[in-house]
């Protein structure tokens, strides 16, 4: 589970079932559920199960709507206005559970300007959020943050190897994976630190995420040995504010052109080679013993 405002991974559900579905794990999460916290995901987790029960723990959902979600329109759409995905519509329904409760919900549907991955030209967003609270704009634009989830796992698999192939036993794969979580959320404040001090557009845009592990990674081992234990200690009695003001004084310090990402440029169409159309096809094998014949004929 990943908190965007923090950038950090605050919980997660091992299992060691690797063909288990995220529904089988429904019963672990709803109960992590704290009043007035918004959760933001996937039609994986729109069933009536999951929305009820965020709802009963005092909490919110913004859930991309699943096509066999079952509910009924109290009301037809109305258009909210234009987002930077498409233009966003509005209208109210009612979710109904198998024990007869009901759930009023907010459905909010986007017209891509361009299709999805999926191909996908509308997607429809269901919240409990009032639109007191938050209009549809809004929640359109708190939905598209979603895919930070998916940049995390690319940091882990990518930077941090999360997976490792030869860990055949589920209890080591899982320990490794959680590993690789907790140097994430070390990576995320270093990342926070440097934020602070350069600026957050700078950070996300300019550094790569891949040079600050590969940094950390290189310098460990001979930082550990020289640099003795008792010089660690200082960190452990500084208070929250005493250690934030020491992360950023250290930031300042970070000359961030060794860390510059080297974004790969467009592709460049390549032409079709036109000088052998029409021309029959010789190997270079074939060429290579026919020049062998002649040159062991006499």
């Amino acid at each position: 589970m990943l908190d965007p405002s923090l950038m950090l991974a605050v919980d997660v559900f091992p299992c060691e079932d690797g063909h288990a579905q995220e529904r089988s794990l429904f019963d672990e999460v709803l109960p992590t559920v704290e009043e007035d916290d918004v959760w933001i995901a996937d039609r994986n987790f729109c069933t009536l199960k999951f929305l009820f029960g965020v709802a009963a723990h005092k909490g919110y959902f913004i859930i991309r709507q699943h096509q066999t979600m079952p509910w009924q329109a109290t009301n037809d759409f109305r258009l909210v206005g234009q987002s930077d995905s498409g233009t966003v519509f509005e209208q109210n329904i009612i979710l109904s559970a198998d024990d007869g409760q009901l759930l009023k919900v907010r459905r909010v549907k986007i017209c891509l300007e361009q299709p999805n991955r999926d191909g996908d030209r509308e997607i429809f967003i269901l919240t409990n959020l009032s639109s007191a609270v938050i209009d549809a704009l809004l929640i359109a634009q708190l939905y598209r943050k979603r895919w930070k989830l998916e940049t995390l796992f690319q940091v882990l698999t990518e930077n941090l190897c999360c997976e490792i192939n030869t860990l055949g036993y589920p209890k080591a794969a899982l320990f490794t994976f959680c590993i690789a979580l907790v140097a994430y959320n070390v990576l995320s404040v270093v990342k926070a630190a440097l934020r602070s001090v350069h600026g957050t557009d700078k950070i996300e845009t300019e550094v790569s995420t891949y040079y600050l592990a590969d940094e950390i990674k290189g310098t460990y081992r001979g930082m550990m040995i020289a640099i003795p234990p008792e010089e660690w200690s200082v960190f452990h009695n500084m208070t929250f504010t005493e250690l934030s003001q020491t992360l950023k004084h250290l930031a300042g310090l970070v000359k961030l052109r060794a860390f510059r990402r080297h974004p790969r440029g467009p592709k460049i169409a390549q032409s079709k080679r036109t000088y052998l159309k029409n021309k029959p096809h010789v190997s270079t094998a074939k060429i290579l013993n026919q020049k062998k014949l002649e040159k062991n004929t006499p």
